[in-house]
């Protein structure tokens, strides 16, 4: 039964919560346990807050007999991010620095889940202040992927999405500059969602205005992350990006005739970066599927010239601004490829960034046209399966050698810098079992057509429903 309760939708158990068919202490009981059974080979909750979860549930189950209105997420156990501050709990970021550090107040994303009715498990693991999208650490280890404990659960987000897909909470928010949200999500057949900047306002931060980094939505299914981002969603006046379209927009369901839609399927997204041979040909049938659901289907490759330079430049330059004084005062306690990203921040003049804005305004312009042939862009996620824990990152894709613990991310980061909505959704399995994702981009703002789009592919193809053999 235990089980059976961590597998259930996040939409599932909170109706079941609702209507009084389970209690939220019998769900965050559950939960714990399952915790328990699977967390050491995992290493996904880094931080456990047991008793006070237990208090959260009794009191949500008070406040249901009390006859009081449950919010949508109400009774839903969830462990947050370790990137993000929660009020009472340690925040580490991954680093020794903040091993200790116990944040005053909740940021935005956790304000608005709790107000929502869940309940604190504890926290996620990730890399080093998130750089990297293989998720170890020296405060915490390593997380494992589930599909396979030698391989990478993907990052910055990997343990949220590790704890995801063994059932260790039913939804969770991450963060998403280079990939965190979409790579994690692919390696662990989960659901992670880059909204559009704006969509999930955030708060604090020294970057208000910067739109290369956002927070989202992850869950076992599209609808259950379309759920969450009801809760994250709308505005807020501490976030001068924040969009007006209120979070209940979201709070809808995403069932859509795709009769026409007009898809462009990119199996190597722009044509000029490598792919595992395994990841293309796993993801060969997603085009059919959504020929079959009745779209109009066509190979065809966006115009991402530049991307590449807007990103590196832009997170070079948020890197320095966040840990600058960081690395001032503690060189030898922070990971090389940090440093070096930090510096890389610190050699960038004025025309470095004017450039890169002037190229990010072009960009933006030759997808908004790209969008205007097509509905939904259909690409690869990540350029790699799962590889091998150890590795802080693949030496090569395809036989091209990988320079920097940021090339083979390439697939998730050049999406970031156009701004548009993208989806990682489950999409089948390699012959050795291991997951790999489909990205459903958008165009701008489009947040809800590339949820929609993804539920269809998810329903006609329920990769969603397979289980890790933990």
């Amino acid at each position: 039964m235990p089980d059976e309760i961590c597998f259930l939708s996040a939409r599932e158990l909170a109706r079941r919560i609702r209507e009084r068919e389970l209690s939220a202490r019998e769900v965050t009981e559950a939960h714990l346990t399952r915790i328990e059974e699977v967390n050491p080979q995992v290493n996904a909750v880094v931080t456990l807050t047991a008793e006070r979860a237990m208090r959260e549930a009794a009191a949500a189950d008070e406040l249901l007999a009390a006859g009081a209105r449950p919010q949508p997420l109400h009774g839903l156990p969830v462990a947050h991010k370790d990137t993000h501050d929660t009020a009472g709990v340690r925040t580490t970021s991954g680093s020794p620095l903040l091993a200790d550090n116990v944040p005053a107040r909740d940021e935005l994303v956790i304000e608005r889940m709790r107000a929502a009715g869940t309940i604190m498990l504890g926290k996620t693991n990730v890399p080093e202040f998130a750089a990297g999208s293989n998720t170890f650490n020296p405060v915490f280890g390593t997380t494992r992927n589930p599909y396979d404990l030698s391989r990478s659960a993907g990052g910055s987000s990997g343990g949220a999405a590790a704890a995801l897909a063994s059932g260790m909470h039913p939804v969770a928010e991450g963060s998403d500059m280079g990939g965190s949200l979409r790579n994690p999500a692919s390696f662990c057949n989960v659901v992670g969602l880059r909204p559009s900047p704006g969509r999930v306002p955030s708060w604090p931060g020294d970057a208000a205005w910067a739109t290369m980094s956002v927070q989202g939505p992850m869950a076992r299914t599209v609808a259950d992350a379309a759920l969450l981002l009801s809760v994250l969603a709308g505005p807020d006046p501490r976030s001068p990006i924040a969009l007006e379209t209120p979070g209940s927009a979201f709070a809808v369901p995403l069932d859509r005739d795709l009769s026409g839609l007009r898809v462009a399927w990119a199996p190597r997204l722009d044509g000029s970066i490598p792919f595992e041979p395994e990841v293309v040909a796993t993801l060969e049938p997603a085009a059919k599927v959504f020929a079959e659901l009745g779209c109009t289907v066509e190979e065809a490759y966006p115009d991402l010239s530049g991307a590449e330079e807007v990103f590196r430049t832009l997170r070079a330059w948020q890197f320095e601004l966040g840990l600058g004084t960081v690395l001032d005062r503690h060189r030898d306690r922070l990971k090389d490829t940090l440093v070096r990203n930090i510096e890389e921040g610190r050699r960038l003049t004025g025309p470095d960034l004017g450039r890169a804005e002037a190229l990010h305004t072009r960009l933006y312009h030759r997808t908004r046209e790209f969008f205007e042939r097509y509905d939904v862009l259909l690409a690869p996620v990540c350029q790699v399966v799962p590889f091998d824990v150890d590795l802080e990152y693949p030496p090569e894709v395809a036989g091209e050698p990988m320079h920097t613990y940021l090339d083979w991310m390439r697939s998730a980061y050049l999406i970031s810098a156009t701004g548009c909505p993208a989806l990682s959704v489950p999409a089948g399995f390699t012959a050795g079992g291991l997951p790999v994702g489909l990205q459903v981009i958008g165009p701008h703002r489009a947040d809800l057509a590339v949820l929609q789009a993804g539920h269809a592919f998810e329903q006609a193809t329920r990769y969603t429903e397979r289980r890790p053999a933990l």
